[in-house]
């Protein structure tokens, strides 16, 4: 019997164990995201198609072998006038002149083939768009990088996002509970002649307000699981939240210069925008190219082979065979003189889109400095966020207290406490919200440096429970 309970026992515990989970961390919700998120799947076909364009260039400066065939059955029917002159065996005098009518059928069998080698020898274009090829793929490889990273800062972004959402709707839903008790003991105070009417509609007007803030943070906590999904497509049903105990660490090295210094070297969409500028001026040169003359070979090989039989009037179809076969080999000089304004014209739009690309990198390094400022002082300033809004918490709760006891004895009325309730529940919620801004910005700051991987979500993902 024992025996019995114990396998009994070990086979429920076997079943409910499954059902007990700690709740999705950090990186099961970015494992998934690799999977799943569109935006990423989009940026590596985009990679995968702009890797073809070095190929496509390179084909411009390889040989060229093309071969064709023509084959072709003719029949004919027809009629052939001539004139016979008929002159003086003597004197050589026109005796006569007679018209002579004569029917004849002809089929003709013809095939013909050809195999041509072409090479290009000297074309300043082709050299120059293989170079620009070179740095098109390179960008590729450096925007699907940045691709990648911007897929660990959404993923944080959403995941915090949903917490801090669920940490409001917690916070609402008990600061209704709260206020319902408040307004039920508002209500049996005043039915004993305790305290007067409007402490009870001040209590009703704070709980209506409490379902209120309560309806639309349960509406925040949809959106921000919806945003959660778009990456993932799931929904998950409980995240893990960071450890009372998370550690506050200032940024190495403690220097905003420093950082942004070596965001200026590292950024990847600021890398991105720098070879850009260089694909626009490789793309100048290739139009200016057009001005240039290009020199080529060019060998063939022809055979063409022709089957006929002919009858004329009436008589036995007589046969006429040919075959020809030519060969060849050359140097084709293209030398371009005037093409109506359209390489010229050419030449000016690739100037400016050289300039709009020069452009396009200032602005973002611009961009990057400041976002690696940003992100390095809201380390700094989360952090003080953080302690100040635990000291708000403890201090919160005294006062909450306080203001308990004083309801109790009559010195403080309702709305004192309701006010009270809120401040600690407030405090609460901005506490847990510092904390979450405090890990974002850790990203971000890694982000604008170039620098974020995998290794900095899995130390995030170790401070979660």
């Amino acid at each position: 019997m024992g025996n019995k309970f114990i396998k009994l026992t070990t086979a429920l515990a076997v079943l409910i164990m499954p059902l007990v989970t700690n709740g999705a961390s950090l990186i099961d919700i970015y494992e998934d995201a690799l999977i799943n998120d569109p935006r990423l799947k989009e940026a590596y076909a985009n990679k995968q198609a702009i890797i073809e364009s070095k190929p496509q260039a390179l084909s411009w400066l390889l040989p060229k072998l093309t071969a064709s065939g023509v084959f072709s059955d003719t029949d004919t029917d027809g009629n052939s006038t001539f004139q016979r002159r008929i002159f003086d065996p003597i004197t050589g005098d026109l005796l006569a002149v007679t018209t002579d009518n004569a029917q004849f059928v002809q089929k003709t069998d013809s095939f013909q083939w050809e195999v041509t080698l072409q090479q290009s020898i000297i074309d300043a274009g082709a050299w120059m768009t293989l170079k620009k090829a070179n740095k098109i793929v390179a960008q590729a490889e450096v925007d699907y990088l940045s691709a990648e990273q911007d897929l660990m800062v959404r993923v944080c972004n959403a995941y915090f996002d949903v917490l801090a959402a669920q940490d409001t709707l917690e916070s609402e839903q008990a600061a209704r509970t709260a206020i319902e008790k408040q307004l039920d003991q508002a209500r049996k105070r005043y039915e004993v002649g305790l305290i007067a009417i409007t402490d009870v509609q001040e209590a009703q007007a704070a709980f209506d307000q409490s379902i209120a803030s309560e309806i639309s943070a349960k509406r925040s906590l949809a959106t921000t699981k919806e945003l959660l999904r778009e990456i993932t497509d799931s929904y998950p049903e409980e995240l893990q939240k960071p450890n009372t105990n998370m550690p506050l660490i200032m940024p190495n090295p403690q220097s905003e210069n420093e950082w942004v210094n070596t965001a200026l070297q590292q950024n990847l969409n600021l890398l991105s925008a720098q070879v850009g500028t260089e694909i626009g001026r490789n793309e100048v040169n290739i139009q200016k190219s057009g001005h240039y003359p290009t020199l080529g070979l060019q060998a063939s090989k022809r055979d063409m082979d022709n089957n006929s039989l002919r009858s004329d009037s009436g008589s036995p179809f007589s046969p006429a065979d040919t075959e020809n076969i030519s060969e060849g080999i050359g140097l084709q000089l293209n030398i371009p003189i005037y093409s109506g304004g359209q390489t010229s014209s050419r030449v000016r739009q690739a100037v400016a889109q050289h300039r709009a690309a020069k452009e396009k990198l200032e602005r973002i390094a611009r961009e990057t400095t400041r976002k690696a400022r940003d992100a390095y002082l809201g380390i700094i300033s989360g952090i003080a966020t953080v302690k100040a809004l635990e000291q708000s918490v403890k201090s919160s709760t005294t006062a909450l207290q306080a203001t308990e006891a004083g309801y109790e004895v009559g010195t403080r009325t309702t709305v004192d406490v309701l006010d009270a309730r809120r401040r600690l529940y407030s405090a609460q919620t901005n506490l847990a919200i510092s904390k979450y801004d405090y890990l974002k910005n850790i990203i971000r700051l890694k982000q604008a440096a170039g620098t974020l991987s995998r290794e900095d979500l899995t130390q995030i993902n170790n401070w979660l429970q």
